[in-house]
């Protein structure tokens, strides 16, 4: 513990980075939020840690040296990017599709087959590791919190404790949003939530297609 105290002013700052880029609106953020409110508790804790798990893939790839990978083979990040940006179309295609149904929500409810928490889940972890920013967003945190020579202690501290508030910030979204009152303003706003969703995913998709790496 004596070890990590050297560099915890330095770990706070590159948390606090973490936490603020965490909850701030993306595509996971929205996902978390749009899907515990149509579908509800299970679903969104079950697309949330589908998201942290993606997440901490990145950050144990990127504290193994990740960014020097990067910098050898730039085309893998191209084809990456690509299919992020196709992915978000994808999701914004559904959420459309969604919004234009006629139907009253408690008979989308009954007709429809919810998908799987597995499927959920891996649309989740997709949705993540799609993301060409959440791999620079890590090589960012990662020169924050663990500075050159640190010792593997403070990687391995760094990593918890973002795990630790990537927990708090997804799982709390979906319980947030998956609460009765929040599901009936959903109930009675739903073309537009669905329709806002689908803006959002389009414009994101499109931003990641045609921006400059």
């Amino acid at each position: 513990m004596s070890s990590l105290l050297p560099y915890l002013p330095q770990l706070m700052v590159a948390w606090g980075a973490y936490l603020i880029a965490t909850a701030s609106p993306g595509p996971a953020v929205l996902a978390i939020i749009g899907t515990s409110i149509s579908r509800g508790r299970s679903s969104g804790v079950a697309l949330a840690l589908g998201v942290l798990t993606g997440s901490y893939i990145w950050a144990m790839l990127t504290a193994a040296g990740l960014s020097a990978l990067i910098r050898s083979y730039g085309q893998a990040l191209v084809i990456l990017k690509m299919a992020g940006g196709l992915y978000l179309l994808w999701l914004a295609f559904n959420a459309l599709r969604a919004a234009l149904r006629k139907e009253p929500p408690r008979d989308i409810a009954e007709n429809e087959v919810a998908p799987s928490l597995h499927r959920l889940y891996l649309k989740g972890l997709g949705i993540h590791l799609t993301n060409p920013k959440a791999i620079f967003n890590w090589i960012m945190l990662v020169s924050l919190g663990m500075p050159k020579d640190a010792p593997v202690g403070v990687t391995a501290a760094f990593i918890a404790g973002c795990m630790v508030l990537g927990v708090a910030v997804f799982t709390g979204f979906a319980l947030l949003f998956s609460l009765g009152a929040v599901n009936r303003v959903y109930r009675k706003a739903r073309r537009g939530i669905e329709g806002a969703m689908a803006g959002f995913f389009a414009f994101a998709g499109l931003r990641l297609l045609t921006a400059k790496l």
